[in-house]
């Protein structure tokens, strides 16, 4: 290619050279079509575990073909670059830094919630539809991407949480048992107090009873009652459940406390939690027996009558009621 005057001259060798470059772009773009329709294929299969990997999970087949994907693009489009019309001009190179620069000053938190969602992905914490709590919110996952989590709350709340603060938060599965079965069913608890004057055999009978009569608990394994405090006044019972709808927690300990409930008004329990009070006397010292003298006896309660802030004599007898007088 030479230039006369304002015009450009085009040769033969600098159109071979151009179309060159464009049949090694569409070899670029064909090879990673193709690339995409195999991949897509083959992680297709693996999520239908019609093809097993040994330790590549079914539910990693769909984030690993996106991430796979991506990669391809990027990486034809880096191959692709040099051969574009007008790579080596200023002004391409000057928007390419420029946007380059933008990308990089906007995106760290971007970079940083898509590396979480990644490691959240292969560490397969939840998955959607899990009951999870995750710092202060429980609910369902709804959903989870590269970039954020999205949960519903009991309540129908959508809460959208970003992967990296997920990631640096407690994560509780209440549903890992439903998904993994090296892992016993989910234990729901709740507690209640009574009197000693309660037999806890009695007790325990009542809570079991209760246990058998809420729907979506387990028979086996069987509920237990924990005794987990004796305190000053009362027994603390803790009564143990076995689940495997953790997505029903609020509706089960609902129908649990009914019939907590029911079954203690049948069996004449009072459900309250005693307190005593008791009159010390306080003139008794309270050194050990030991460090006493034997003839130690303790001082009587001091009384101090009424008579002198009522101005009566000591000796008086107490005021009487005057009766009426009779009609003469």
């Amino acid at each position: 290619m030479s230039k006369t005057g304002f015009l450009t001259v085009v040769t033969a060798p600098h159109l071979f050279e151009k179309g060159c470059n464009l049949f090694t772009i569409f070899i670029v773009v064909i090879i990673a079509y193709y690339a995409i329709r195999v991949l897509r294929l083959i992680f297709t299969e693996i999520g239908r575990e019609t093809i097993t990997i040994p330790g590549f999970y079914p539910d990693w087949a769909n984030p690993t073909f996106r991430l796979t994907f991506v990669l391809i693009i990027a990486l034809a489009l880096v191959i692709c670059f040099p051969y574009l019309p007008g790579f080596n001009s200023p002004a391409f190179q000057g928007v390419s830094l420029f946007l380059g620069v933008l990308f990089s000053l906007g995106s760290t938190a971007v970079v940083a919630n898509i590396v979480a969602g990644i490691i959240l992905i292969y560490t397969r914490s939840f998955q959607e539809g899990d009951h999870v709590k995750i710092a202060e919110v429980v609910g369902d996952i709804l959903e989870k991407n590269l970039l954020v989590t999205r949960i519903v709350t009991p309540k129908n709340v959508s809460v959208t949480i970003p992967n990296a603060a997920v990631l640096g938060s407690n994560i509780i599965n209440y549903s890992g048992a439903a998904r993994d079965r090296r892992i016993p069913p989910l234990i729901l608890h709740t507690t209640i107090t009574l009197g000693y004057d309660v037999p806890w055999r009695k007790v325990e009978d009542v809570l079991i009873a209760a246990a058998a009569a809420t729907p979506d608990l387990l028979t086996d394994p069987s509920p237990f009652v924990l005794q987990t405090s004796l305190d000053d006044f009362y027994v603390s019972y803790e009564l143990n459940v076995h689940t495997e709808s953790p997505n029903q927690i609020p509706r089960i300990y609902s129908n649990l406390h009914k019939n907590i409930q029911d079954g203690c008004n049948a069996a004449d329990i009072e459900i309250l939690s005693p307190h005593y009070s008791a009159v010390r006397d306080g003139h008794h010292i309270t050194i050990p027996a030991d460090y006493l003298p034997q003839d130690y006896e303790p001082p009587s309660f001091r009384v101090h009558p009424l008579s002198p802030w009522l101005n009566l004599p000591s000796n008086a007898p107490p005021p009487t009621k005057a009766e009426p007088e009779q009609p003469t």
